[in-house]
């Protein structure tokens, strides 16, 4: 084989972890995380898929070429890609790990980003969606991504519901539905087939180098993330359950209603009070408490403490690692991120 140039990759994951309320980087570090499905094109060729949940091996020259800054690689929401293939080879293959920046620093995770190329970003930036399949609707590309890919995911890739039917098993793995898989399979094919149709489609039009440069800045503030005294948050999130444990003594003390937080509770209670309401929106209970007597007023600031929502964001807090954006110079995406001191 000649010396790699360019590789275009998607990859089929299973993680225990929901990556859509985690991010990715929480999604693969977990110990559970595995990539299911390589699929790669080298240097435009024929799209190559490797079954590595059922005992496919990478060859030594794919391997080489995925920490390798002189290739470049490409893929659909690239850092997905990028951010499970360093856990992976951290723990697959170590001796051929290698990352950027200094030991001491947190990049030092993660694979390179320089090398890495994100066709989202260049749909982006020529004001196309930014799903793989709304762009090559958009381009009207000879392969359209695979609607069966959803479902799929659903069944391989997130763990499933125990039951009497599946065994009580929490997963299922290829050896469950064969055929399921090997269509998985050709939607892992396929994705990559769109991924470089849409390479072929923009290439008169391509992305300016500050822009690349912008990307990689944003993939090193993801990677490096920002340091949060983990225990000063589970210190608040412990305050603001006592906070509200209190808050719903004192209300069910004044009203008898069963649960505070039930809106419609609330509203009935309020209509035997006299009072038609068709909201309980901050602004609405705002207003009413200025007119209402004591007691009233009481109860309704109460029901404000107990519904401001802007502490739950304080939980979250030690699910994310992503900060910064999902950059583009047309859109940008926002995330929540830390990493623990």
């Amino acid at each position: 084989m000649e010396k790699i140039k360019e590789m275009s990759i998607d990859l089929e994951t299973y993680s225990d972890v929901d990556i859509k309320k985690s991010g990715v980087y929480k999604y693969a570090e977990s110990e559970n995380f595995e990539i299911l499905l390589f699929a790669v094109s080298i240097d435009g060729g024929d799209v190559i898929v490797y079954d590595l949940a059922c005992g496919d091996v990478l060859p030594d020259e794919i391997l080489d070429a995925i920490v390798s800054d002189d290739v470049i690689k490409w893929a659909f929401n690239a850092s997905f890609e990028r951010i499970c293939l360093s856990y992976w080879m951290k723990r697959n293959y170590p001796d051929r790990f290698c990352s950027y920046s200094i030991p001491e620093d947190t990049v030092g995770n993660y694979l390179d980003p320089a090398s890495w190329r994100c066709t989202m970003i260049w749909s982006a930036y020529m004001g196309l969606p930014l799903s793989l399949e709304g762009v090559g609707a958009v381009l009207g590309l000879k392969d359209q991504k695979m609607k069966e890919g959803k479902d799929l995911i659903r069944y391989f890739c997130v763990p499933c519901k125990p039951t009497k039917s599946n065994g009580g098993r929490t997963r299922n793995f290829p050896m469950h539905a064969p055929e399921k898989w090997t269509v998985f399979k050709s939607y892992n094919k396929r994705d990559v087939e769109v991924e470089i149709g849409i390479k072929e489609k923009l290439h008169k039009f391509p992305v300016p180098d500050f822009v690349w440069e912008e990307y990689l800045l944003d993939q090193e503030i993801n990677d490096r993330g920002i340091l949060v005294d983990l225990q000063m948050v589970e210190n608040a999130i412990a305050f603001d359950e006592r906070s509200k444990a209190t808050i719903t003594d004192e209300m069910l003390g004044l009203t008898d209603i069963d649960n505070p937080n039930s809106v419609s509770q609330m509203k009935s209670w309020l209509s035997d009070q006299g009072i038609e309401v068709e909201s309980l929106g901050k602004k609405v209970v705002a207003e009413m408490i200025k007119d209402a007597p004591e007691d009233l007023a009481q109860v309704l600031s109460l029901r404000q403490q107990l519904a401001k929502s802007s502490v739950n964001r304080v939980g979250e807090i030690p699910l994310r690692r992503e900060i910064s954006t999902s950059h583009t110079t047309v859109r940008t995406v926002p995330y929540t991120a830390v990493q623990s001191t």
